[in-house]
């Protein structure tokens, strides 16, 4: 599901499921584990989170969701899900992501979660939040993570609602993401960004990162505490939701 490798003191994470790099529970914990090691061990400067071929990450892995046989399994998969979306957003160090290629719907959220996103000079690549279009609701933590992670209110109104895949130049425009960098100097670049942040005398930035996402952690955290928001996951056991995911993943590459 991943590759690790410690280069100059960094974890570079590596999402590597398939032709389209699709996320799975499993991958979740995975990437858990990294990140407490890299929370607790005083040598390991921080993360950066990357792809392996074409996509960075067509989001979550389509067959997890339209296998659900009951309520009681979606819930169970979302609290879990929550909680390892929350230990990564929250990540003590630097996380930067480095989108190699197409990103979209959780491989989207995960590099919102990040503290800084790069991608690739690319003309053919794409990124977007394409949920509304195939039927489903994101959850708490999801939500306010990618309200975060973009410039305004109104752009996070128009990327959800709209559900439109955006050019590398456009998603710089709307604050997607922070950088365009070409593919030989994208791994180097997440690094010295990584390295220029957390380098630095008594290590700042973890304070200042905890109390820079502070008001949204505590959001998600109330959110989540209330439960209302696991009204919206029944879809996942409706009919026409799970014809829709089944044709999508079909059209996906294999």
């Amino acid at each position: 599901m991943i590759k690790e490798t410690i280069e100059d003191g960094i974890a570079i994470i590596t999402l590597c499921h398939g032709a389209h790099n699709s996320i799975t529970i499993d991958t979740l914990r995975q990437i858990d584990a990294i990140v407490k090691k890299v929370n607790t061990q005083v040598d390991l400067k921080g993360i950066v989170l990357t792809g392996e071929g074409r996509f960075f990450s067509s989001g979550f892995h389509l067959p997890d969701f339209f296998g659900f046989k009951s309520l009681e399994e979606v819930y169970a998969w979302f609290d879990e899900e929550e909680e390892l979306l929350l230990n990564f957003f929250t990540s003590d160090k630097p996380v930067v992501c480095a989108m190699n290629g197409h990103s979209a719907a959780a491989g989207l959220i995960w590099a919102m979660a990040s503290d800084y996103r790069l991608v690739v000079n690319h003309p053919k690549v794409k990124l977007g939040m394409s949920e509304i279009k195939i039927g489903l609701p994101l959850s708490v933590g999801q939500s306010e993570i990618v309200r975060y992670g973009l410039d305004s209110e109104k752009t996070y109104r128009n990327v959800m609602f709209f559900g439109d895949m955006f050019g590398v130049e456009k998603a710089l425009e709307i604050g997607m993401v922070d950088e365009i960098v070409e593919i030989d100097q994208l791994i180097a670049r997440a690094k010295e960004i990584v390295t220029l942040w957390i380098d630095t005398p008594n290590r700042p930035f973890i304070p200042i990162k905890k109390l820079m996402k502070k008001e949204y952690v505590d959001k998600i955290r109330a959110g989540l505490n209330e439960g209302n928001w696991k009204q919206g996951l029944a879809c996942f056991l409706s009919d026409d939701v799970r014809g829709t995911l089944q044709f999508v993943h079909s059209m996906l590459p294999v």
